[in-house]
This record gives C-alpha cells, sequence and structure tokens, in this order.
C-alpha cells in the first residue's frame, strides 16, 4: 500500500512538473508606463502605425470609420480622410510611402499617398479583414480567426496563410498587428495581453500583460477593448491603445529589452 501510494504520488508530481514546465515555456512579460499621451475617446481605433516620426491611425464604425495623422503628443487630429459610409475601417500599416487600410466586410483595401492621406487604389481582399502590418517583403493580415495572411503588396494577393498556435492550440481572435523586431504582434480580440507570434512558424513565442493599463478608477464599457500596436523602429518606441481609450501609452518591457 505504501508502495503503491509513493508511486501514486510520484505520478501527480511528474504531471505538475511536466504542466509548469509548458507553462514556462511560454514566458508572460509584464510593462511599465513611460508616458501616456491624450487619445481621442471616441476613436474607435481599428489600427496604428508610426512612419517616419508621425502617428497615423485608423478608426472604424459604418459612417465614421477614417484614417488619420496624430500628434502624439497632444492627441490632436492634424489631418483626417473619411472613408465611404459603406466601409468598416480596420487595421493599418505603413508601407514604403504609403499607407494601407483593410476594411471589414466589404472586401476591400485601401491604399493612400501617406504624405497627403489621399487614396490612391483599392485592392480586393478575401472574407474579413482585421489586422495589418508588414515584415518589409510583404503585408501580414488577420481575420479573426487563428490564422494570419502574407499579402503580395504589389497588388494584395494572398501568398500563403500561416497558423497560429500556443502549445499546439489555436489561438483565434487574432485582431491588431505590428512587427517588432522579427517577430508578429497580435491584440487578441477581448483579451488585455498581446501574443508574440514567430512569423516563420506561427508559435507563440510568449505574451505580453497589459493588464494593468486600463485606469482602475474608470468604468470600462465592453467595447472598449485593448486594441491598437506602433512599435518605431528607429527609436525602439512602443505604443498601445485601445477602442475609445482616453490614453495613448507609450510602454516599456525590461525583459524583452524594449524601453
Amino acid at each position: 500500500m505504501v508502495v503503491r501510494l509513493s508511486a501514486a504520488l510520484c505520478s501527480v508530481a511528474l504531471l505538475l512538473a511536466g504542466c509548469l514546465a509548458v507553462q514556462a515555456g511560454v514566458p508572460v512579460s509584464q510593462v511599465r508606463i513611460v508616458a501616456r499621451f491624450p487619445h481621442d475617446p471616441n476613436a474607435f481605433t481599428q489600427g496604428l502605425a508610426f512612419a517616419e516620426g508621425e502617428l497615423y491611425e485608423g478608426t472604424g464604425g459604418y459612417g465614421r470609420s477614417s484614417l488619420r495623422r496624430v500628434d502624439l503628443a497632444s492627441g490632436r487630429v492634424l489631418e483626417r480622410v473619411a472613408l465611404p459610409r459603406q466601409f468598416f475601417g480596420e487595421g493599418i500599416t505603413a508601407w514604403r510611402d504609403e499607407l494601407i487600410q483593410l476594411t471589414w466586410r466589404a472586401g476591400i483595401g485601401l491604399r493612400y499617398r501617406r504624405a497627403s492621406l489621399t487614396e490612391t487604389g483599392r485592392f480586393s481582399v478575401a472574407g474579413e479583414g482585421w489586422g495589418l502590418t508588414d515584415d518589409g517583403r510583404h503585408w501580414i493580415m488577420s481575420d479573426g480567426s487563428a490564422e494570419l495572411r502574407f499579402l503580395e503588396p504589389a497588388d494584395g494577393k494572398e501568398v500563403r496563410r500561416l497558423p497560429v498556435s500556443d502549445d499546439g492550440k489555436p489561438v483565434r481572435r487574432l485582431n491588431e498587428l505590428e512587427f517588432v523586431r522579427g517577430e508578429v504582434w497580435a491584440n487578441i480580440w477581448y483579451q488585455d495581453r498581446l501574443a508574440r507570434i514567430d512569423p516563420a512558424t506561427g508559435r507563440v513565442l510568449g505574451y505580453v500583460d497589459l493588464s494593468d493599463l486600463w485606469p482602475r478608477d474608470r468604468a470600462r464599457e465592453r467595447a472598449q477593448v485593448l486594441n491598437g500596436i506602433a512599435f518605431e523602429p528607429e527609436t525602439g518606441r512602443l505604443f498601445v491603445t485601445g477602442k475609445r481609450w482616453p490614453w495613448l501609452y507609450r510602454i516599456a518591457i525590461p525583459a524583452l529589452g524594449i524601453d
């Protein structure tokens, strides 16, 4: 009886050790707020991007969608172009001298001249458009599933799909995207964390915990989800916000060397 009990206890201990090993394999990084900046509390943020020191934001909502150039320090909208009323704006990325913006269910992506926010063209998108970024070679988009799509910038045509998983389990509801030091970072709809994704394998390398950003003394509506990541490669600055959030935050992640 003692031998059997000892064996059973050893089995439980080994099982727990295995579970902890799996958990330890996907680190969760904590953040520090470096600064916060005013953010339009009416902006239903769907995408953020930095290019040559300027901040751009894409917002959603039928009849309310826009593409904006925003002053970081004050949150003031410096320039704004409204999308046609039938379009629900989604993720954006700064591609060379252009800005690219997805729409949700219209099957259309939009191209703009970055200097003037003038629309220069459109391309077809199969299914829903959610988040958008690029790796310097391809545009990378999400559609709310557990897959990332890689698109050819010349015409927006899909060249491959990448399933995203954490310990073999699909990570669904991938939303706004940003390319950060060789990784795809993704908001996950209705979660206060970012997933760090290997663009070659689709494996989640870790998470960034942003659960402490929302002011504790303010009520939060269900729609006010974390959404919006902008990384400035030249300075290493990282910014995040959410839909109808009053603040845009610059954050540091000491464990990842982001100051």
